[in-house]
């Protein structure tokens, strides 16, 4: 039986949107990627209080980007901008304590933050107090709870959420088992291209769970996987790459020719 893969425990992205005009040039310098222009521009805004510049400064800090990568730093500026209730900053602070970078580990201090960013509903801070839920990390272990927050995010077209949204129906872990709700959230997230959900949803096609059994299907959503997992997952990759060609010992010329045609002409899709 081809087995279903679980996404990373938890996403930590560094976000930094951009919301007021002033900040404009900044962003531009970013987009570019000339982020020592774009840090020139923010620390005088963030050191003025602006929560979004001190956001993105301490983003900076964080990646290394335009300045040497310090942790304490980023630690810092989130905070500044978290205190003052921007969400983005909230959710990477949050990150950081559950990574214990710049701060000792401390998953109860990471669960404070990924909710206040999830309580004004920032999508990924929903997927990342789901992932706490789950897996019991700072908070009681509450498969429910999970599925709350997993869903308040797979709503607003996460993938991450969506996918671990899937397994919960999968495993019947917080919800009664249903394939055909996971062939639902699986392939919400496989269509924006998601490795991790493309894989799951070829699982269904292969083994016939919630779906009629397709191998066509199978070598399609296999195919997309093998493609899109990083080098940093090259054992997914494999995987995806073996069913695939288990997948293919049992289908005809036509229908390979079938599968291939619809990889070539798959193209992702918006969220909603």
């Amino acid at each position: 039986m081809r087995k279903l893969l679980v996404a990373c425990l938890i996403t930590l992205a560094f976000v930094g949107r951009v919301i007021a005009d002033p900040l404009k040039e900044a962003n531009v310098a970013e987009g570019r990627g000339d982020y020592a222009t774009a840090f020139r521009l923010l620390q005088p805004l963030a050191k003025a209080g602006n929560r979004e510049a001190q956001s993105r400064l301490g983003a900076l800090y964080a990646t290394g980007n335009g300045v040497p990568r310090d942790s304490v730093e980023a630690i810092k500026w989130f905070r500044k901008a978290a205190d003052q209730g921007f969400p983005d900053a909230q959710y990477n602070l949050g990150g950081m304590f559950f990574k214990g970078e710049g701060v000792p580990q401390d998953y109860a201090e990471a669960e404070k933050w990924f909710r206040k960013a999830a309580d004004q509903g920032f999508a990924l801070s929903q997927t990342n107090l789901g992932h706490l839920y789950n897996n019991g990390d700072g908070v009681p272990h509450d498969y429910a709870e999970a599925e709350k927050w997993f869903r308040k995010a797979a709503d607003q077209g996460d993938v991450v959420g969506q996918n671990r949204l899937g397994l919960l129906y999968v495993n019947g872990q917080g919800v009664q088992q249903n394939y055909a709700e996971a062939e639902k959230w699986f392939r919400k997230a496989a269509n924006q291209g998601d490795a991790d959900s493309q894989y799951n949803l070829a699982v269904l096609f292969a083994n016939g769970y919630g779906v009629q059994q397709d191998n066509v299907e199978a070598y399609k959503w296999f195919s997309l996987a093998a493609a899109g997992f990083p080098a940093s997952k090259a054992e997914r990759r494999g995987a995806a790459i073996t069913n695939r060609q288990l997948a293919e010992i049992v289908m005809t010329p036509a229908q390979i020719a079938e599968a291939q045609k619809a990889v070539r002409e798959w193209k992702p899709k918006r969220r909603f």
